[in-house]
This record gives C-alpha cells, sequence and structure tokens, in this order.
C-alpha cells in the first residue's frame, strides 16, 4: 500500500510475535466461567490508523481551520495531521496475535469515494476498506476458535440509513454463526459452546433496534489529556464514581492538543506517547478485574507492541483467582 503511512519501528516487534495468540482459551478453567465484563482484556485505541492514507482528504469532521489549511498549505498541514494521527504501528492482525481483544474500528465514508466504500478514519481516512479488514479478523477467528473479540464500531461518519444497512449486512454475512446476539455479558464456556466469538458494538440507535446481533456502544474513559499524571488522575476518578454495568474501556491513551503541537513542532504521537509508557504500565499492573466498584475490563492504549502491555493486562486475571 503506497499511500500508506504508519508509526516508525523505533520499537521491537518481538514483543507481539512471543506474546500468546490463544491466551483467553490458556486462562485457567476458573475463569471460564467469568462474564467477560469481569475479566482484563487488552484492546488498542484507534485500531487501523497504521493504514492511514497519505493522499486521503481531511476528515470532513475536523475542525473548519483545518480545513482551511489543508487546502492552502496542503504541503505543511498534511504531514502534521498525519504524525498526529497515527495510533498504531502493527496490523490488525498482528494485534490480534499479539493478544488485543477489542478492536476500536472508527468507521466513515469518504464523500469522494465509490458509494459502497468504507473506511476507517482518524483526521484522515485509511487505505484499508471496512469489509477487507472485517474478512480479515473473520480468517484470523477461524483460525483461533476458542478466541473471542469485541469489536467496537463507532463514528460512522457520512454514513446514511443505507449505508448502515450495507455494513450491518456485510457484519453478518462475514461473521455469520460467530456473532453473539445481544443479551447477558456471556462467560467464555458460554461463547464457547455456542461457537461464538464476535461482540459487535454498534453506536447507533435505530441500527440497534433493528437488528438483535448488535449490541450497545461499549463505553470509553477518554481522560484527553496531555500529561500522564493528569490522565491517571482521570481514571482514578472515574474509577471512584463506579464502573458501568457491562463492558466498558480504560483508554491509557494520550492527546495532544493545539498548544502542544505548536510547542513540539518535531514531535508527533509516538513521540510523546514512547517515553511515558513505563509510567502508564505501572498504572495499568495496579488494576484488578472483577465485578467491584473500582475494578477494571478492558483496557486500552496505543502503540501496541512497544512495551509489555497486553501481557500485563492479561496477567490481571491471576488477580480473580485470588479472590
Amino acid at each position: 500500500m503506497g499511500g500508506q503511512v504508519s508509526a516508525s519501528n523505533s520499537f521491537s516487534r518481538l514483543h507481539c510475535r512471543n506474546a500468546s495468540e490463544d491466551w483467553m482459551s490458556a486462562l485457567c478453567p476458573r475463569l471460564w466461567d467469568v462474564p467477560l465484563h469481569h475479566l482484563s482484556i487488552p484492546g488498542s485505541h484507534d485500531t487501523m490508523t497504521y493504514c492511514l492514507n497519505k493522499k486521503s482528504p481531511i476528515s470532513h469532521e475536523e475542525s473548519r481551520l483545518l480545513q482551511l489549511l489543508n487546502k492552502a498549505l496542503p504541503c505543511i498541514t498534511r504531514p502534521v495531521v498525519l504524525k498526529w494521527s497515527v495510533t498504531q504501528a502493527l496490523d490488525v492482525t498482528e494485534q490480534l496475535d499479539a493478544g488485543v481483544r477489542y478492536l476500536d474500528l472508527r468507521i466513515a465514508h469518504m464523500l469522494e469515494g465509490s458509494e459502497k466504500n468504507l473506511h476507517f478514519v482518524h483526521m484522515v481516512y485509511t487505505t484499508a476498506l471496512v469489509e477487507d479488514t472485517l474478512t480479515e479478523i473473520s480468517e484470523w477467528l477461524e483460525r483461533h476458535p476458542r478466541e473471542v473479540v469485541i469489536l467496537a464500531c463507532r463514528n460512522f461518519e457520512g454514513l446514511s440509513e443505507d449505508l448502515h444497512e450495507y455494513l450491518v449486512a456485510c457484519i453478518k454475512n462475514i461473521f455469520g454463526d460467530m456473532l453473539c446476539p445481544r443479551g447477558e455479558v456471556p462467560t467464555l464456556r458460554q461463547l464457547w459452546s455456542r461457537g461464538q466469538q464476535v461482540i459487535v458494538s454498534y453506536e447507533d440507535e435505530s441500527s440497534l433496534r433493528r437488528h438483535h446481533e448488535l449490541w450497545p456502544g461499549v463505553p470509553y474513559w477518554w481522560g484527553n489529556r496531555v500529561k500522564t499524571e493528569a490522565l491517571i488522575r482521570y481514571l482514578e476518578t472515574m474509577k471512584s464514581c463506579g464502573r458501568p454495568g457491562g463492558l466498558f474501556v480504560a483508554g491509557i491513551n494520550l492527546t495532544e492538543n493545539l498548544q502542544y503541537v505548536l510547542a513540539h513542532p518535531s514531535e508527533s504521537l509516538e513521540k510523546m506517547t514512547l517515553p511515558n509508557l513505563p509510567r502508564l504500565s505501572a498504572w495499568v499492573r495496579e488494576q484488578c478485574p472483577g465485578p467491584g466498584s473500582r475494578c477494571t475490563n478492558i483496557i486500552a492504549g496505543d502503540f501496541i507492541g512497544a512495551d509489555g502491555f497486553v501481557s500485563d493486562v492479561i496477567a490481571l486475571n491471576q488477580k480473580l483467582l485470588w479472590c
């Protein structure tokens, strides 16, 4: 994909190749009867940004100022936007191989695109198409029949009701009996007994009413913070308010603002994130899954594979055996 941009290879992918591809089936059998929303599950934030398109227009949902800058000074604006938009270096199969089981899929229809071609988006659009990516995920699941994924379909920039129906039809056709219909949050044992491997959360109310295969949107604790300590304070505040009743995500992803970008013109989201991973990982290791009001569930981060994040999140499940 010649038009693709990805994060630099400043970290080794060895962590990901060594991580368990089948960690769910390798859990202690006592955990097979724990509902998914009480397990500790690793996720990736803005999963598809490893394949943002250098030639893509700026998303139509970005500010008018950014749109104007892109038209007037594309040679300056576009590289800056791209380096602050990429949150992942590994492709979706590599993320699944690494142990990621929550995928954050921001879906969009480009005004300049063909009628049915849906892309992913994070400020700019991806080279990857949604249908191709869902097929790639399905093929991975066929090779790992006891692994379960949560697909968070959201954003839906530019999607009409007809395009929502087209997307849901693609989801049903691609995953078929793998789909777990909406209901009580299941356990691994229940999913395995039914041959189900996919929970699709879908942040469109009218589509939810029409399709029982879709689950409501999974709440995401997004701190919108530049500084690590400020993000951790936000997450601790959210924990003190009590966890949601079902599946939910604590995001350990840092977020730049205009002031930070202007003050650090040579940096990128990767350069901002990587030095802070040790402190964020230390916070992760302090967490505990389970039904308690301060317990965590899905923990999602940027630049999967840069450190031991995935294995740290998976290891938290051992704490459930101490109860």
